[in-house]
């Protein structure tokens, strides 16, 4: 299916089929696309972890606010957590990267103020969304991408050092009965004249 195909089938997830689970070798596929993302100087300042544990995913969904239900019906979920200690991320870095990337980092983002710093290592996950959602999509994977949930919380229960959690991803297979379904309820967006310009 070509991607515009794709990108207008793909909707946000209301409602999941509780009794299918996504299969381990295609949850294997969606972790190296993930380490294969793109950042900024190939900074990966990230984390992503994959659960299935239904305890684990239970205490989540109790602080995740409106999307409680999605996160226990869902297969799966995807916490994405930036990297929370700089120099951990400049450790990271020295041993990683080759010398312009270090030098870019050390010119234009060191001196920046530590929100300002972290900031930028939240918009390298946020990159790394679109193209976990495009890739779901491309799997015939159903996805419900969500800002919703309480990150102190999320850290706390799954113990996280040196990172914390920025959003969630639930996947999973669609119920059939999902009102949110583009073929039930269109998608609404801008006109293209709205949203694009050519120069």
């Amino acid at each position: 299916m070509e991607f515009t195909s794709l990108a207008k089938n793909r909707y946000t997830t209301k409602k999941y089929n509780a009794a299918q689970k996504i299969s381990d070798s295609k949850i294997e596929q969606l972790q190296e696309i993930l380490r294969l993302s793109p950042s900024s100087i190939n900074s990966q300042p990230w984390k992503f972890v994959f659960i299935s544990n239904e305890e684990i995913k239970s205490q989540l969904a109790k602080v995740s606010f409106f999307n409680e239900q999605k996160i226990k019906e869902a297969s799966h979920l995807i916490v994405f957590c930036a990297i929370d200690t700089i120099s951990k991320f400049e450790n990271q870095i020295n041993t990683n990267l080759p010398e312009g990337a270090i030098g870019y980092y050390n010119q234009f983002i060191k001196p920046l103020p530590e929100d300002a710093i972290k900031s930028w290592f939240h918009n390298q996950v946020y990159l790394s969304l679109g193209f976990f959602l495009s890739a779901c999509a491309s799997m015939s994977i159903d996805s419900t991408p969500m800002e919703g949930i309480n990150s102190k919380e999320y850290n706390a229960i799954l113990k996280l050092k040196d990172y914390s959690a920025v959003f969630a991803v639930a996947i999973g297979l669609r119920d059939e009965n999902d009102s949110n379904q583009p073929d039930r309820k269109p998608k609404s967006r801008l006109e293209i004249v709205d949203v694009i310009e050519a120069i």
